[in-house]
This record gives C-alpha cells, structure tokens and sequence, in this order.
C-alpha cells in the first residue's frame, strides 16, 4: 500500500515528535543556544567596541602627534630645546604647535592648609594657549587661557583634576594653591581620551610659570597636529627637527597608535571566544545527535508501524531529519535573541553604540540548522533502515 502521507505533513509530524519529548527538546535547544549565543554575543560586543574606539579615532584624529625628550647616551635624561616648537612651527605640513611643560615638585591643592602629602597625584604643567586648539579639545566650562591671561595666576583645569579638587563648577570664583600661589579657575576641561596626562593637571600659562616656579622655558612634551595625509611624512621628520645634532635623543610617537593596538588585541581575543563559541556549539550539536539516536530507539514500534501502514524509508528518514533540524533552529533563534540581548545590555551599561552585525544573526543561523541536520543525519538513516517486522518485533 502506497502511503498517503504528504510532503506538507513532514513539519507538523516533526513537531508531534518534539512535542512529546519537551524536557529533553529543551535541553537539546539549550546546547545549541548557549553555543550560538556566545558566538552571536562575542561578535556584538566586539563589534559595538570597535566602533566606539574607531569613533574615538576619528573623532581625534590619527594626525597628532606628540614630541617628548628621551635620553642621552649616557642614560641621563634629555631635554628638549627651548626653541623646539618654533622649529617645529616652520616645518612643512605641520598644522599645529603647542608645548607643555610638567613643572616639577610643585603641587596643587584645594587650599593652601592641606599638607603636600595629599596632593592626589595632580600635576601642573605650563602650557601654550594653543594646546586647546592643537588638541581638539572642549571646554566643559569657562574658558581657555590666551595672551592675556597666561600672564596672570590663572589656571585651567583637567577633567580628572577638577573632580579630584572639588570643583564641580566656576560659580563663587573658585580659587586653588600651586607651588604656594593662589591662582584662579578660568576653566574646566573634557576628558582628553588621546593625553590622559593632561586631564589630571592644573595648566598654567609660560610666563607666570617662569615668574612664579622658576621655569627655564624648556618643554617636556610637544603636541603636533600634522596634515592627515603627511602625518608619516612629519613623524620622521620631527626628532632630526628638533635636535638635529641628537635627533636620538627624541622621541616621537602618535596617541592614535594606541587605540589601533586596542583594535588589534580586541580582534584576536575575538578569535579565542569565537573558538569558544564553535566548541560549545559543537557540544550542543553532539547532544542533539544523541536525543534523536535515543529517540529512534524509542519509537521503533511507531516506526515500524508507519512502515507497515505505507511510509516509505524516504519519509521516514525525512520525519527524523526535520526534528533534527527544528532542534537546531530553535536553538539557533533562541541563541541569537540571548547573544544579541547581551551584546545591546553591555553596550548599553559601557555608552556604545549597540551593534550586531547581519552576517552573524545569518551565519548563526544558519550553523545552527547545519548542526541540527547533520546531528540528525544518522539517526534518521537508521530509522530508515529498520523494517517494518524487525520494528514490530522489538516490541
């Protein structure tokens, strides 16, 4: 007798077949879903990091560079020429210039009766009112030194600095104690993601450095803003530029570097937890293959009587092979929900910008039917195999 069983009928009687069995479908969906998961998560989380270090990039450029004294063959620490941003000034495609300088063994305080020992850790530094500019840098509040105002007992500070102070905001003329002197705050800066340096620091204007803290017009480091398309071109230019007697004793090193390193080393550990992801999503597929062996020994008597009835091996093996299939998707859609929830909740708490890539909700997708079907493959040819009296005859 033929059977009448329809192509059509194949999912529904796949589904009859999972239905029956919900705790150890549930847990086959399970294996597969924590696999896919963790690929999915990994792939978002990465992804949503490197777009926000690549924001970074572009939104501080790879073009600046900065210029620091190295040391002497001796291995005596090197100074820097007073006239080093001048020359630099006058060097082709540079765009930019300003120098800084830590002023050492001077402290800052929120007043002038907390002892030394408690300084925090801040530091003030003298600068050019062109470092602002230079750096591309923003003001939370107030305003930036110039001209005028470098001269007086003025300061600006960081980010870092003014949290640690105290200083939330300008409002009463807050003042502090540098190196002893009373200086007022114009202004208070937003973090510079490229010189951390200066977000702890109280900057000071050059001439009421050399007038207050004995400064001998010497910088300790130079921020250069190079032509984007020349910054290589500036880079090696730069050290012979500054000492060209001792260009060795010149160190030259661009920020952006080391936001291109972070992508480096996010890429290969995206690598290791792919890896991860691939052995878990192994193990789930080998836990699928082992509920639809146990399965077809458990419905020989149903097999056998399909067979008897009509079905053919074909259908038969076809009825397996979609409940294998639909124990991979299903665990493919529910990893894809549980990576894509993790990778949008990080992403959200760090203030990325959430994203999953198409090409991994697919991809998981689809390596998920694979397992299922190939977790199904063997045991729907063995259910094929059995005839209709060696079935019945089990029983």
């Amino acid at each position: 007798m033929k059977s009448k069983l329809r192509w059509q009928d194949v999912l529904p009687l796949g589904l009859l077949g999972l239905r029956g069995r919900r705790v150890r479908a549930a847990l086959s969906v399970l294996g597969v879903a924590i696999g896919i998961a963790a690929m999915v998560a990994v792939l978002g989380i990465t992804r949503s990091s490197q777009s926000d270090l690549l924001a970074q990039v572009d939104r501080l450029g790879t073009n600046l560079l900065t210029v620091v004294n190295g040391r002497t063959l001796g291995g005596a620490e090197a100074e820097l020429p007073a006239t080093a941003a001048g020359t630099i000034g006058h060097t082709d495609w540079v765009e930019g210039v300003a120098p800084t300088a830590e002023l050492t063994g001077v402290g800052v305080y929120r007043s002038d009766l907390v002892p030394s020992y408690l300084g925090g850790g801040l530091a003030a530094r003298a600068c050019d009112p062109a470092l602002l500019s230079t750096m591309d840098g923003k003001l939370a509040q107030g305003r930036f030194l110039d001209a005028a105002t470098a001269k007086f007992p003025a300061t600006v500070l960081g980010h870092t600095a003014a949290l640690s102070l105290g200083i939330t905001d300008l409002s009463g003329a807050p003042r502090v104690s540098i190196g002893g002197h009373w200086f007022s705050v114009l202004g208070i800066l937003e973090p510079f993601d490229l010189a951390p340096e200066l977000d702890g620091s109280a900057l000071v204007g050059f001439p009421v450095a050399a007038d207050d803290f004995g400064y001998d017009g010497h910088p300790s480091r130079i921020f250069v803003r190079a032509e984007t398309d020349h910054t290589a071109d500036v880079a090696g230019m730069l050290a012979r530029t500054v000492a060209p007697e001792n260009p060795e004793q010149v160190s030259v090193s661009r920020p952006s570097d080391a936001l291109s390193a972070r992508l480096a080393i996010t890429g290969a550990g995206t690598l290791l937890f792919l890896g991860l992801g691939a052995v878990a999503l192994l193990a789930g597929g080998v836990g699928v293959a082992n509920v639809m062996v146990i399965s077809v020994l458990e419905r020989r008597k149903e097999i056998g009587l399909r067979r008897a009835i009509g079905a053919t091996r074909r259908q038969v093996a076809v009825q397996f092979l979609v409940e294998s299939l639909l124990l991979g998707i299903c665990g493919g859609v529910a990893g894809v929900l549980i990576g894509g929830g993790i990778s949008y909740g990080l992403a959200w708490q760090r203030g990325w910008q959430p994203l999953v890539p198409a090409v991994a909700v697919w991809a998981a997708l689809a390596a998920a039917a694979g397992i299922g079907a190939l977790a199904g493959l063997y045991p729907a040819l063995q259910a094929a195999r059995l005839s209709p009296t060696d079935a019945l005859r089990s029983v």
